[in-house]
């Protein structure tokens, strides 16, 4: 169909509706004539909006009684009709086997699997539930909830994702994994406990707090603890270790954290508390009677074999050596080389170049002005390939000292899903009691996520948490009244093969 004006003997104009069939034109429907302007645009314009409903009507005509009922009954389908259910179906079981379901509060429930769902502001999250779950709730009760989370669940939910971890662990906590990072806010003002720090976030412009995180193996979380801004991270692994092992009462495991955390100070500290630790071990900075005997037993290595030398201050250097870090190392170098080569005979290289660090190090100075590459350096620093360090004070053997070590990527990767995939920075909040609570919410999410995760492994369903938690984003419930009965029901739509998995992994995991 289309819209055809068509200019009378009057002078007046015409605009009808017209189709083509069977190669000839006929006149479905005369809109209305007119002389002026101005109304002949207005019939125009209304034409067009009149062929979609004389289509369908057309279209209805022709349908049996079946039909037009089912086209009638989609025609009356709003958006509110149709919610996305796939986070509560999926996550809510998750949250109920941890037994984050004991705290009495449904709002609780709510917020966190909106953190991990829809993970924005808390302004986004009412919007959230408002489209997504049809409840209606006010952003100041949600912050004030925030205080009552604060003052009644939070001991709670924490002390929930400890015994859930200390569960799945089967066994005392013998070893636990530290690190600390930044959260910043969106803010320019400090007070008491936001201030402005060193950011690993590069914000330095903004107030920020600490968060100290202790995991166990696999990354299950143990506890957290935050403090100001503008303290030294160094300064936080024994308050917040102490802190949490007070709280639940377990006894004192061995504490594997990077070399930048385990400063001298803090070394000797956890050593004067009776804690032992698993440090990475910088064998390049020990001193020259150490370096000799490394070098010396390194000869003739083979792929994973290892060795162990006394230190002076009681503690055992563990020495690794790996054919596939060997290549690394290697690849690493001559890749440095051959840019610090090129700069070399360009005569390109500058004062600030020459002082940098990393493989200027192989830099020589000749007279005033010749500088060189000094091959002897290469080569010596060529004997260090494939060696890895670690540094120990427990009786623990080699194997488990490396292996307990290599899982410390875990506690990185709880800080990547905390920024990212729950973004728990920036914060809006500006009270300590709300910071508190938003801090609490993350670690709640961060607990269902891993848990979620080790279901997936679980059951050998080959997707990751994050992939899992997006699929829920579309699994849709369709809501409707039955047109005699007046009943409501509901019906969850088709849905993929990785989101039928899902769901039978849920089925399995709430039982």
């Amino acid at each position: 169909m289309f819209v055809r004006k068509k200019r009378n003997r009057s002078g007046s104009v015409s605009v009808h509706i017209v189709e083509k069939k069977n190669g000839r034109y006929r006149i479905v429907h005369v809109v209305g004539c007119s002389s002026n302007e101005k109304e002949i645009t207005c019939l125009y314009e209304e034409a067009h909006h009149m062929i979609p409903r004389i289509m369908n009507q057309r279209s209805l005509g022709f349908m049996t009684e079946p039909d037009r009922i089912i086209s009638n009954f989609f025609q009356g389908i709003g958006k509110l009709d149709i919610r996305v259910i796939g986070p509560e179906l999926i996550l809510g079981p998750v949250f109920d086997r941890i037994g984050f379901n004991s705290i009495q509060s449904e709002l609780f429930r709510d917020i966190v699997i909106a953190r991990l769902a829809y993970p924005t502001s808390k302004l986004k999250t009412v919007d959230y539930l408002e489209r997504y779950k049809g409840i209606h709730i006010d952003i100041s009760k949600l912050y004030r909830f925030m205080d009552e989370l604060h003052r009644s669940y939070k001991n709670q939910a924490e002390d929930i994702a400890y015994r859930h971890t200390k569960n799945v662990l089967g066994e005392s906590i013998s070893v636990v994994f530290y690190d600390m990072t930044t959260l910043y806010f969106e803010a320019e003002d400090e007070d008491d406990l936001r201030k402005i720090g060193f950011s690993k976030d590069g914000k330095f412009q903004n107030p920020q707090i600490m968060l100290g995180l202790l995991v166990g193996k696999e990354g299950l979380p143990i506890g957290y603890d935050i403090f100001e801004g503008n303290t030294f991270e160094g300064h936080t692994l024994l308050p917040t270790l102490e802190a949490i092992q007070k709280k639940y009462g377990f006894g004192k495991p061995v504490v594997v954290a990077d070399a930048a955390l385990l400063s001298n100070e803090n070394i000797r500290s956890l050593a004067e508390e009776n804690y032992c630790f698993i440090i990475g071990g910088r064998i390049r900075n020990e001193s020259m009677e150490i370096q000799k005997q490394i070098l010396e037993q390194a000869r003739g290595m083979q792929d994973r074999d290892s060795f162990v030398i006394k230190k002076p201050d009681r503690t055992r250097l563990v020495v690794t050596y790996s054919d596939k870090r060997a290549k690394k190392d290697l690849n690493n170098r001559e890749r440095g080389l051959r840019k610090l080569r090129q700069r070399v005979n360009t005569g390109r290289l500058t004062k600030e170049n020459i002082s940098n660090r990393g493989y200027n190090k192989f830099l020589v100075l000749k007279g005033d002005i010749k500088v060189s590459i000094d091959d002897a350096k290469v080569e010596e620093d060529a004997l260090w390939d494939g060696l890895k360090g670690y540094v120990t004070n427990s009786r623990l053997p080699i194997k488990s000292v490396v292996e307990n070590y290599a899982q410390l990527w875990q506690i990185e990767k709880a800080f990547r899903i905390s920024k990212t995939d729950l973004r728990v920075r920036p914060i809006h909040h500006y009270r300590k009691r709300r910071i508190e609570a938003h801090v609490c919410i993350a670690f709640v999410a961060y607990a269902i996520y891993k848990e979620l995760e080790r279901q997936l492994a679980k059951h050998k369903i080959k997707i990751s948490a994050k992939r899992a938690i997006e699929l829920s984003q579309t699994i849709y419930e369709l809501r409707y009244v039955l047109p005699d009965s007046q009943e409501h029901e509901s019906v969850i739509l088709k849905q993929t093969k990785e989101q039928d998995d899902l769901l039978r992994i849920v089925s399995k995991t709430s039982k």
